[in-house]
């Protein structure tokens, strides 16, 4: 194993801590002690029944090369650490069948894979990064990464992505669905088995995803259910520590047919269901239709195809998910927002694509730059910093098992910043900051905003000026309706009936505006207007102290006097 010794990328990594040590502060720290997994109902939880979150990041190792991609570029120990750094708990590991399920593929070593490649380069750069893996079998090389994981404290699901190792996916490449060229039912099983019993004591593989994205025009139900029990068992049998993880048909975007008909498996408490969703999921939609409308039929078909499991006692797994890191892609910004707002309101467990911020070769490419990668090219510094501190909000529970920490409450969450609504004081203008350091509030009957613990609730004022808080909590202004096909306008009226929006200004400061994107527009952004009033029982600031404020007097004075 190669020493991780000081370099600029390391540096670099540093500046990535302290933007979210805040976060990684309030997670649980998972250790050794606290695993197997196991399902409460819609939760994943640790041995002794504390929620443990997967916030994953997807690191490929499917493709022809066969090896985790990234390692002719750091040491495998400097990568495992910079998933820690950045926030994340667990990798969704990638591996093709053929690598567990053909001896002679297995058994060459990586030097030779890459020799047979064309890529000098690449060997190069392993030699420099990870001289040790060269002469390792592909099989040995794939346990040398999950060795490393583990050894930085990182947990592992081992998705199944496909047989014939290359890029993922498309209705013809033979690798689709049961039955399909690459895609022996039999093999298949065969190939779950050993991966299942080569893992079985390796505390930190927490978890096996049977087959990414079945697909093509071969699939359908019947088969589906035929086959996918059959893996569930087998890799329960093989490997009874793992979730077992199961996809959905058409690009893993449905599993509908489960509302009328579940699996019939003779274990519980392992099953989790997964899913994906992308911005070109849908097309150009995103940039050529009303964000708000969008935004409202996506999260409709979500939650009727696959979201609906949460509320049927099933944990969901949104195994793939991402945006082009660069920040450019209307598609994807405006769909980001959205999704992101989802992701803090349904708090289900997650993998973004991708860690990796090159290839070795894709597509014929050889270091095919990969801009939805959250490193960078080199696979040194992070490729946008700000994302990083946007999902930072999501990769700790928001409730839970274990989380009682308070009473069941509201935090109000800004998906376009990651951010959610708190105040420095009762005389200064609320404004949004860490979830961490969120105000909780309580939404009623009514509709009010009412600050926990306390009479205050939240009032519109006045358009273009900031939000406030005052006592007088029956008048139209301090009442909150999540309106537009997004549901994520939250609007007040003013006493002469004038609707307006909460909105934020650059300095981060909640004022009221007038309601944006409302009508056909397509060109508009809401972004800005976009909250989520989402439930939380995680220790939020205390009012008390609020209550017990000397300016407490100065605001009467104000109001009354």
């Amino acid at each position: 194993m190669e020493k991780l010794s000081p370099s600029p990328c390391n540096m670099i990594f540093l500046s990535i801590l302290v933007t979210i040590f805040l976060v990684l502060m309030t997670q649980i720290s998972h250790n050794a002690e606290a695993l197997p997994l196991f399902t409460n109902s819609r939760w994943i939880v640790n041995e002794g029944g504390q929620r443990m979150k997967l916030s994953c990041v997807n690191w490929v190792s499917h493709l022809e090369v066969m090896l985790a991609e990234g390692l002719s570029k750091q040491p495998a120990d400097a990568i495992s650490k910079s998933i820690t750094d950045m926030g994340f708990n667990c990798v969704r590991l990638t591996w093709p069948l053929f690598l567990f399920t053909n001896d002679s593929l297995a058994s060459l070593t990586v030097r030779q894979n890459f020799n047979n490649l064309g890529l000098v380069e690449s060997i190069a750069g392993l030699q420099a990064n990870n001289p040790s893996f060269l002469d390792r079998s592909l099989l040995q090389a794939y346990q040398a990464v999950v060795a490393s994981l583990g050894n930085n404290n990182v947990m592992i699901i081992l998705d199944n992505h496909i047989s014939k190792p290359g890029w993922c996916c498309s209705n013809f490449d033979g690798n689709g669905f049961f039955g399909d060229q690459y895609f022996n039912p039999d093999l298949w099983l065969q190939g779950l088995t050993k991966v299942a019993t080569t893992f079985n004591n390796v505390t930190n593989v927490v978890g096996m995803s049977l087959r990414n994205e079945l697909r093509g025009p071969r699939q359908n139900v019947n088969d589906w259910y035929r086959y996918m029990q059959k893996g569930a068992e087998a890799v329960h049998a093989a490997n009874p520590n793992v979730l077992v993880i199961l996809s959905g048909l058409n690009y893993d975007k449905d599993l509908s047919f489960l509302r009328q008909r579940p699996l019939n498996l003779t274990f519980s408490g392992k099953l989790v269901f997964e899913i994906h969703r992308y911005s070109f999921t849908d097309g150009k939609s995103w940039e050529s239709g009303n964000p708000n409308q969008v935004c409202g039929q996506i999260l409709n078909d979500i939650m009727s195809r696959g979201g609906f499991l949460l509320g049927q006692g099933y944990p969901l797994f949104v195994s793939e998910f991402g945006v082009d890191q660069r920040g450019t892609n209307i598609n994807d910004n405006r769909y980001f927002n959205c999704f992101l707002g989802l992701a803090a309101e349904l708090d289900f467990d997650w993998a973004l694509w991708t860690l990796v911020g090159s290839y070795y070769l894709r597509e014929g490419v050889v270091g095919l730059d990969e801009f939805y990668g959250v490193l960078d090219y080199n696979w040194c510094g992070t490729r946008n910093s700000t994302f990083l501190r946007r999902i930072s909000a999501v990769q700790s529970p928001f409730q839970g098992p274990g989380y009682n920490e308070s009473r069941s409450h509201k935090v109000i969450f800004h998906p376009m910043t990651g951010l959610c609504v708190r105040r420095i004081s009762f005389l200064e203008p609320l404004e949004l900051g860490p979830c961490s350091k969120a105000d909780a509030w309580d939404y009623t009957s009514t509709k009010t905003l009412t600050l926990t613990g306390t009479y205050f609730c939240l009032q519109a004022d006045k358009l273009g000026q900031p939000a406030k808080l005052g006592i007088i909590c029956n008048n139209p202004n301090s009442k909150w309706q999540a309106i537009s096909d997004s549901k994520m306008h939250l609007s007040s009226k003013l006493q002469d009936g004038t609707s307006l929006c909460l909105d934020v200004d650059s300095k981060n400061v909640i004022f009221t505006n007038t309601c944006k994107c409302l009508s056909e527009d397509k060109s508009c952004d809401p972004a800005s207007q976009w909250f989520k009033i989402i439930d939380s029982t995680r220790q939020q600031k205390s009012a008390k102290s609020f209550l017990q404020s000397k300016k407490i007097v100065q605001f009467l004075e104000n109001t009354f006097l």
